[in-house]
């Protein structure tokens, strides 16, 4: 059993630094860096096992956007890791590990938008090995909205060597947003080295009927860290009003855990370092 962290997003918006894409502009000065290692530092207090690096936005794409040069901006990457592992020195246990995030290259919530598979190896690729360069532990890849970008991300990490995690992002009836089952997609990574499956960014309710999914067809072991934000067709930006209280949240997961074999659990958007502690809490060691 290990307890993932929460929202860092989330986090950083309630102190004063906007979510603006490509979200990695936290590591673009020292002041901010500070407020992201203290954010990491919190989660960490709370109980959280994984503290996930900043890395989520950091591929070639969105640097290319912004019109920075990929090679000079690898510090990003390891900025981010440095600064998570920062955070694990100081406050984490011998069993905290540093996880880097790898994102969809284009948007989490458009399966549309997912570009050919050469330039997601390459991509992907870039990020996989600057990551290893920087030491994570483990290779989060998560909010994948697609069988085919999930699986050529896994590839490329572990052809530099790294281990990983996969995560999906779900809609209704245990479907990825691109519609594709999400038992045949656990099934594909799970044969293609993936570590363990997981679900995430999903409402409580859909991700509890997918972790029935992964339940039955996962060999290893699965979890979720769900989104607990209450949105509306009139937000505006900024920190979103939090659905689910923490009491709640850690009783829903203690659930998940007991009844359905969650081992990895924690949360996304909208969770804070409170809905960590209450969780570990109520797992207790989680040995």
């Amino acid at each position: 059993m290990l307890t993932l962290d929460g929202g860092v997003a989330t986090e950083l918006e309630r102190l004063g630094i906007p979510g603006e894409s490509p979200w990695w502009t936290t590591l673009l000065s020292e002041q901010k860096r500070r407020v992201l290692r203290a954010v990491h530092a919190e989660y960490l207090a709370s109980g959280a096992q994984i503290v996930t690096a900043n890395t989520f936005r950091c591929n070639t794409r969105a640097l290319q956007d912004a019109g920075l040069d990929k090679a000079g901006y690898a510090w990003m990457v390891h900025a981010a890791v440095g600064v998570a592992m920062a955070a694990r020195n100081d406050g984490g246990g011998g069993r905290t590990l540093v996880a880097g995030s790898m994102a969809p290259v284009e948007d989490c919530y458009r399966p549309d938008l997912v570009p050919p598979d050469d330039e997601l190896r390459a991509e992907h690729g870039w990020l996989a090995t600057e990551m290893m360069r920087a030491g994570v532990d483990l290779v989060l890849i998560e909010t994948m909205n697609t069988e085919r970008e999930a699986r050529i991300a896994l590839e490329r990490v572990r052809a530099a060597g790294g281990r990983a995690w996969v995560s999906f992002v779900c809609s209704d009836g245990a479907l990825l947003l691109s519609g594709e089952p999400l038992a045949e997609a656990a099934r594909a990574v799970e044969a293609d080295g993936a570590e363990a499956v997981l679900v995430n960014c999903t409402p409580l309710a859909q991700t509890e009927e997918c972790l029935r999914v992964l339940g039955d067809v996962c060999q290893g072991p699965i979890g979720a860290y769900p989104n607990v934000e209450r949105r509306s067709p009139s937000d505006n930006g900024g920190p979103l009003p939090v659905a689910v209280a923490p009491e709640e949240f850690a009783a829903t997961l203690g659930r998940w855990h007991d009844e359905l074999g969650a081992t990895l659990l924690g949360g996304c958007c909208g969770t804070r370092p409170a809905h960590i502690s209450a969780l570990r809490e109520r797992l207790g060691d989680g040995e």
